[in-house]
Parts: structure tokens; sequence; C-alpha cells
């Protein structure tokens, strides 16, 4: 297996996935801008997306795939046994708990958003369309079930385009809306629920070469299944550990007008970041890292901890660099139209920028976190997940009066930093941590790569600087071209270096 082509795969179907998301958000930040009603669905939405990010975001695989590869390799029969109770209790849990959820939304909603409850019209506006769309929340974490099916046999293709079919419902929802008349909010909500519905079905027919389900409800749970569900819930807080402080960080901002919105539309941008250089490096590498360590080849798991490394910094660093020094221009070529103002654009583009400065932090957080994942230890990742987000919680809430919203991305940064300080030095004392000599020679190249993409970047910026403006027609398409000059000065320079060699990222 090659961790360069097998990223890419997944990373080639989650930009598609994140360009209509792209499209999707213009069309929000066009037809609603920083309302109350975006407010609002943005809320709703945050519930069941977090979960969905929660699960299918790597998580449940972190529990899952050591489990299930292990079983599988020893006996195929004990692992479809061991799937089919997962699938089962899984089912059955998401049951009760969206049933749960419908009855009591309106207490949800308070906790996720308690500063909406001294406006009836927000806070009921966001009951009801948390209620429409919290079912996504069954169909979406079913469907991490199957994707994680997918990837113990090294299939990654579908599951990173599933969530392509959210894009094209809630984008066709907004359509539709608009030439029926229909309240936009409202639709997208429903868009949201009837999208997880298709992703689950495509996922369980694309699965069906590897694995056959049946569902069988028993109240008995065999050994296997006890461990897994034992490593579940500590493998969701660290795993989504991100996620988990970016709805923190919405039940802050609900407090200040308009916050939620802007901290939706900087998270939209970093999260392609993050989804390429994290999400997708860290997917595709769990199944090897965990085959090896069951197979006790130390010399591959340490190549395969190596190439993660590299590649997660070699996507995430020119990242980084690029958000901070055009976080404005970025924002207002893509959402800077209609309702969304320059002042909108202003105040989400420095969001955008300190939420730059922990890309880097974001990205390796989760692929430190595999290193302990592919043991089978999820307590410890839990542990400092949970000092990462006290760290994040503690500075908001201290800050959050002299600096507003902006501390939200400051301390999801500060804590993200924190956390890979502290997984490096566990990491290390444990013996975990099997580092070549090559890996800070690869970092110094890489670094040297980003430095000259800044720089291209920097003065091509304030040379097109007029073409760039908020109310120029064209600015989305100069912004795509310096972006794309300043991608390929990078690529250059990493290939001229001897980064960009396909047998590099080999893992075996």
């Amino acid at each position: 297996m090659n961790l360069l082509s097998s990223a890419s795969i997944f990373s080639f179907f989650t930009i598609i996935s994140r360009i209509l998301g792209y499209l999707r958000d213009i069309l929000i930040a066009v037809f609603l801008g920083a309302s109350i009603l975006a407010d609002a669905f943005f809320v709703a939405f945050r519930l069941p997306n977090t979960f969905r990010r929660l699960f299918a975001e790597g998580t449940f695989n972190a529990a899952f795939i050591p489990s299930y590869t292990s079983l599988t390799i020893s006996n195929k029969k004990k692992g479809k046994i061991f799937a089919d109770d997962v699938l089962s209790l899984l089912l059955l849990f998401l049951i009760i708990l969206v049933t749960l959820a419908e009855i009591f939304t309106p207490f949800l909603v308070y906790i996720i958003a308690p500063g909406f409850y001294s406006d009836d019209v927000k806070f009921n506006l966001a009951v009801e369309f948390t209620r429409i769309t919290f079912p996504f929340l069954l169909f979406v974490s079913l469907s991490s079930f199957f994707s994680g099916i997918l990837n113990s046999y090294n299939k990654f293709a579908a599951a990173s385009a599933a969530p392509i079919f959210l894009n094209v419902v809630l984008i066709l929802s907004i359509i539709l809306s608009y030439l029926n008349d229909l309240n936009v909010a409202k639709q997208l909500s429903y868009g949201v629920t009837l999208a997880g519905i298709f992703q689950l079905f495509f996922l369980i027919y694309v699965s069906l070469k590897f694995y056959r389900p049946e569902i069988k409800f028993k109240f008995r749970m065999s050994k296997n299944v006890k461990f897994f569900f034992k490593k579940l819930l500590p493998s969701i807080f660290s795993s989504g550990v991100t996620q988990i402080n970016i709805l923190v960080g919405t039940i802050i901002a609900s407090f200040q007008t308009g916050a939620v919105s802007y901290l939706y539309y900087a998270d939209r941008i970093y999260q392609i970041n993050l989804a390429i250089a994290g999400i997708a490096v860290s997917t595709v590498s769990l199944p090897v890292l965990s085959n090896a360590l069951k197979s006790k080849k130390f010399s591959k798991v340490s190549n395969i901890q190596n190439k993660s490394i590299e590649l997660s910094l070699l996507l995430s660093l020119p990242a980084s660099l690029g958000l901070i020094l055009a976080s404005e221009e970025i924002v207002s070529g893509l959402f800077g139209y209609g309702s969304f103002t320059p002042n909108d654009v202003e105040i989400t583009s420095l969001a955008l920028e300190f939420f730059g400065y922990g890309i880097v932090a974001f990205a390796l957080v989760k692929i430190l976190a595999n290193f302990f994942f592919a043991r089978d230890n999820t307590k410890t990742p839990f542990y400092i997940s949970s000092i990462i987000v006290f760290t994040n919680i503690l500075l908001s809430i201290i800050f959050f009066g002299q600096i507003g919203f902006l501390i939200i991305p400051i301390a999801t940064s500060i804590s993200s930093w924190l956390g890979v300080l502290i997984y490096l030095v566990l990491l290390n004392k444990y013996n975990f941590l099997l580092l070549e000599k090559n890996i800070f020679k690869k970092t110094f190249k890489i670094l040297i790569s980003s430095l000259l993409m800044s720089l291209a970047l920097f003065y091509t910026l304030r040379e097109f600087a007029d073409f760039l403006e908020y109310g120029y027609m064209y600015k989305s398409i100069y912004l795509i071209i310096i972006v794309g000059f300043a991608g390929i000065i990078y690529l250059l320079s990493c290939y001229v270096l001897g980064l960009l060699r396909i047998k590099n990222y080999k893992t075996n």
C-alpha cells in the first residue's frame, strides 16, 4: 500500500465534496448571510453535523478497525459475528438517542446555544430546525460503520465520496426553495436528513462485496463487543477533539450576535485543510498501522509512523501559512456576496486567520492519536483530549469578555498545540514514537518549500490587491489564479527537494 496514493484518493473525493460544500455555503451566504435564520440553521445543523464528523472522520474507525482487523485476520467468521453484533447494538442505541433528542430538543438547543434563549424567535426556529435535522445522526452514524468495514479492506474511495450526497442535496434544496418561494433554512433542514438516507444506502450497497449485514438484537454482549464499546466512548472524545472544540465554541459564540455564523464560515474553509492533512492521512494509515502492530512488524510500524507525520506536515504547513497570509482575500472571494457584507468578511477573516495558526496542530493531533489507537489504547488519547478541551474552555471563558468570539479560534489553536506537545512527550515516554533520523531533514525541506510558497503568495496578493477588493466582480477568479500559482511554486519546490516521490510513501 502507498500512503500518498491512498490519501490522494481519499483527498480527491473529499475535495470534490468540499468544493460542493463551498458552493452550498456561497448560496447560504447569499440568501441568509449572518441573519437570525442563518444562526438558527447553523445551530440546528451543528449538532448532527458534529456527530457526523465525530463518527465519520476517523473516530469510529479508531475503535472499530483494530478489533475488526484482528478478528478477521484470525477467523473471518468471528469478524463477521463481531461486525453484526456491533451494528445491531449501534442501531438500537441510535434509535433510542434520536427519539430522546426529538423529545428534549428545546433542552438540547439551550445547551448548545444558551445565548438564543433570550430571543424567542431565534430559539424557536433553532428548535424547529433541530427536530428536522436530528434524524441525520442515525443515518450518518450507521454510514460510518459501513465506512469502517470498507476502510478495513483499504477501500477508501466510497467512504470519502459519501458526503458528496449531503452537499448535492443541500444545493438542490436552496435552488428549489428559491424557485418555489419557500423558507430556505427550513428546506435546508429537510435536505440534511434526506441526504443522510441517500448516503447510508450508497455505502451499504458498496460494502456488500465484503460484508452482508444481519441485524440480531441481543442483550448479551460478547467479550470482543464489550471491549469495542469500552474503547468507543474515549475514542469519540479523543479523535474528535477538534469538533468538540468547535461545538464548545458555538455554545460560547451564541452570546454574540452573528458570531455563530462567522465561526461557521471560517470553520468551513479551514476544515478543507484539516480533511486532507489530518483526516485523510490518519484514516488511510490506521488500518495498515494496526495490521503491522498485530503482525509485530515493528520496522513497518516505524515506516508508517514517519510517513504519516511527513505527509501530514507536507499538506498542513503550507495550508497554515496560506490561511494566515490570505484570510481576508479568501473569505471575500468565497463568501463576499449578497447579504454577506464587507464587515462580515473582515470579522470572519480574523477568525480564519487565528484558526490558521492551529492547522498543523489539528492535523498532528489526529495522526499522533493513531499511534495509541492502533495499539487498542483509547484511554490515553481520551485524557489528552480532556486537557485540550478543558484548556480551550478555560481560555474562551476567561477572555471572552475582553476579546469577544475571536478568543474561540485563538483558544482552539493554543489548546491543540498543547495537545501535540503532550502526545509527543507521552509517545516518547512509552517508546511508541519510532522516529527515523531523516524525518527532521524532511521537515526542514517542507518548511523551506512552505516559506518559498508564502513569499510568492504575499507578493502576488499585494500586486493584485485591486482585483481582490470586495466589490470587484471577478475577485474569486483572481483568487483561484493566485492560490494556484502559489501552489505550483510549492509543488515545484517540493519536487526539486525530493519530497514528492511516490515510492517515498510505500508502507512496505
